[in-house]
């Protein structure tokens, strides 16, 4: 690959940073990353994936931008209500790199159609809000073995580990079923600070293009929680991956996402709402 004058210049931020370099910007050009939820999460993760230069990008989202998405959902803008996230999504990321093919999946994520989406990523990031759905990219990319980040946020406070097979604990080792509906909050409820969403979103596209360069220390194993309100952050060692989990466990009990459909089940119909 031989990078234009324009690329170049584009990139050259990049270029003197020894852990990236022309080597490692051609290798982000040719790599693959699908974020699913274009929301609070997934709207900083694409923009900085997107300035980057991941030569390919993936968004799924089946929504469409609402006015109270705008709030925290950056990469949206007042004129585009109404219009279905993935391509507004889209729209914004041309506007900031014509490098980027973007690829879109403006439909409900299920058990029928995850794996085959995922398959053609070098690297998922889980932008959705819902335990249902995260379970089931967790579920998905374990089965896969695909690496990806996962992150939550509720209120002021948020969370993000990173997974990559066989080498860490995945969801499963922390929490191993889906909670009570009565046990937890989305951002609807409970509220969110925007630029919260806009941290951990961040810290999710770092993870991915540390993977896909080889460089520096992955959430690996580890849980960092941001608390903004008190200006916390904090990283929890969770070591190795949970022995009994039920996915990455020793004697794995969930062998494919079709046995364990009801556990991804939202109001009846599992799918991922992107909604953070």
């Amino acid at each position: 690959m031989i990078l234009s004058e324009k690329q170049a210049e584009r990139y050259s931020r990049h270029f003197v940073l020894r852990e990236i370099g022309v080597k490692g910007q051609k290798r982000l050009l040719s790599s693959r990353v699908l974020v699913i939820g274009a929301g609070g999460l997934g709207s900083s993760a694409l923009m900085y994936l997107a300035a980057a230069g991941i030569g390919t990008i993936g968004i799924a989202d089946y929504d469409c931008v609402d006015l109270s998405n705008l709030q925290r959902q950056i990469i949206h803008g007042t004129e585009r209500i109404g219009m279905k996230k993935t391509e507004s999504a889209s729209r914004t990321i041309k506007e900031l790199n014509p490098d980027v093919d973007v690829k879109l999946y403006s439909e409900r994520i299920t058990t029928e159609n995850i794996l085959n989406i995922i398959d053609e990523y070098d690297f998922i990031i889980d932008g959705t809000d819902r335990f249902e759905s995260k379970f089931l990219i967790n579920d998905a990319c374990v089965l896969s073995q695909k690496p990806y980040s996962h992150a939550g946020v509720v209120r002021f406070e948020g969370q993000a580990m990173t997974y990559v097979p066989k080498k860490g604990p995945c969801l499963r080792c922390l929490l191993d079923r889906v909670p009570p509906a009565e046990q937890t909050m989305t951002c609807s409820q409970a509220g969110v600070l925007g630029s919260v969403t806009g941290i951990l979103g961040s810290i999710q596209a770092s993870e991915a293009i540390k993977y896909l360069l080889g460089a520096g220390e992955l959430l690996m194993g580890r849980v960092l929680r941001v608390d903004a309100l008190s200006m916390r952050i904090q990283t929890v060692n969770i070591g190795k991956n949970n022995n009994k989990c039920r996915i990455c466990g020793s004697a794995p009990e969930i062998l494919s996402l079709s046995e364990n459909k009801n556990e991804y089940e939202i109001n009846g119909c599992g799918h991922t709402a992107g909604e953070n």
